[in-house]
């Protein structure tokens, strides 16, 4: 039976920190190489009015990656990080930058959390920590969770068809 998978975020008022929860009808394997393969990461990160083109991606523990997403008016969109630990298939643990920011430095230490369910499920816990409360709430307010919602329902359909 496929279950519509709701996103859940926790972001506790006064932390630098941020909880992203989301269940998949797929095994963890399969939600693992979603996140860390760039011919399937293509396919689904971000919002679907946005076009990704990934500049390279090394989702190897201390490789480095760099996209770019497009929106429909040609405005562009950097994202560049480092991989600190791929552990395949149970957990990521990378570095998160946004390079549209008026000074460098807003660094993003993220850990994703790839966990098993019963009948083929699984689950992904995403833990972000930011510098500061301000970067935290700043990348809430940004719209951060319509873009991750679209990318994970994209996500649903992309491990569907697979």
């Amino acid at each position: 039976m496929i279950t519509k998978n709701q996103m859940q975020i926790k972001a506790e008022p006064g932390r630098q920190e941020l909880f992203v929860v989301r269940e998949f009808d797929a095994p963890r394997e399969k939600v693992y190489r979603a996140f860390t393969d760039p011919k399937l990461v293509v396919q689904w990160l971000g919002p679907k009015n946005m076009t990704m083109t990934i500049d390279y991606y090394d989702c190897t523990t201390g490789g480095k990656y760099r996209y770019i997403h497009t929106d429909p008016n040609g405005n562009a969109y950097g994202f560049n990080g480092v991989v600190h630990e791929a552990t395949e298939p149970e957990r990521v643990i990378q570095t998160f930058e946004f390079e549209g920011m008026p000074e460098r430095g807003h660094v993003v230490l993220d850990s994703a959390v790839f966990d098993d369910l019963p009948d083929g499920r699984s689950k992904v816990t995403i833990h972000s920590v930011y510098g500061s409360v301000a970067d935290r709430d700043g990348m809430i307010q940004s719209g951060m969770e319509h873009g991750m919602r679209e990318g994970f329902d994209r996500l649903d359909d992309l491990l569907d068809n697979q």
